[in-house]
């Protein structure tokens, strides 16, 4: 992949600042010289600079003032405090052609309260080199194997888009919605991991029951969820017509099919969903 010839640096370095770090340094996207990251913890600064190599500080305001991209992974309840604090070190420290991508990777914080924060105390002109892009990232990027939502504020230019996919496409993939399509996102990708590790759990506990090893069970029950994500994926046909082709009439597979119909499974499955996405709505107000 292209190195890209910009400073990134993370305002927390937590397990998603470490998953998109990492992913851009393995990927000789940026080298570890150009990024640089913040934490409370001092155990944590230690971790990340011995493990990649980055430099890291204590002190937000360094890692906003020497840095092109900055991305804000910390827990949404500090969200506030964070972007409080950089709105201060904007007012204070403006220099002409003052320009910083800021992305945020924390869940329910929606974009118009990030600027109500951000832009507070400066003007127009200088919110405008502040553009935001809104992540809804979820747990596989710590694997590279991520699946993003991403949205962006009204003062993004193209080269900020491209940026910004860049950055989290070395994670996984990356998609573009409106920002009201993000609680969405968020329960079928962003939750949706949990989901997938629940019907594993599911089936590996079945398959104990049924007498096999709980060794057994687990090989047999990941590598028929891997073999299915791939099989699907490479055909390109819809899930339910390779599940058509599985199911044999008065077959094994029509039998536990029938038992999760008449449990409305689906159904449930959709409901779970839309719980989800309320709930982020909720979050998000």
């Amino acid at each position: 992949m292209t190195e890209m010839n910009r400073r990134i640096g993370f305002i927390g370095g937590g397990n998603m600042a470490e998953a998109i770090a990492g992913a851009l340094i393995r990927t000789g996207c940026c080298p570890p010289s150009r990024i640089m990251a913040s934490d409370v913890s001092p155990d944590r600064r230690e971790y990340l600079q011995r493990t990649y190599g980055i430099h890291t500080v204590p002190d937000n305001t360094d890692v906003f003032l020497c840095v092109d991209v900055v991305i804000l992974a910390v827990k949404p309840q500090i969200m506030d405090s964070v972007l409080s604090q950089l709105s201060d070190v904007i007012a204070e420290k403006n220099p002409p052609g003052f320009r910083k991508l800021i992305i945020s990777v924390a869940a329910g914080f929606p974009i118009q309260k990030m600027e109500s924060r951000l832009y507070s105390r400066i003007d127009p002109d200088t919110a405008a080199r502040l553009p935001i892009a809104r992540v809804m990232p979820n747990t596989p990027a710590l694997v590279m194997a991520g699946m993003s939502g991403i949205s962006y504020n009204r003062h993004i230019m193209p080269e900020d888009k491209a940026m910004a996919m860049a950055i989290l496409g070395v994670t996984g993939s990356v998609l573009e919605f409106e920002e009201q399509a993000l609680n969405a996102v968020t329960a079928v990708s962003g939750s949706g991991p949990a989901y997938v590790f629940y019907l594993i759990e599911a089936m590996i506990e079945a398959g104990v029951s049924l007498g096999l090893s709980e060794t057994d069970s687990s090989a047999l029950t990941l590598q028929t969820v891997k073999g299915a994500v791939k099989l699907l994926d490479e055909r390109k046909e819809p899930p339910r017509d390779l599940r058509r082709k599985v199911t044999s009439p008065g077959g094994t597979t029509e039998a536990a099919i029938t038992v999760m119909e008449q449990a409305s499974i689906k159904d449930n499955i959709i409901k779970a969903l839309t719980a989800a996405c309320r709930r982020a709505n909720e979050l998000s107000g």
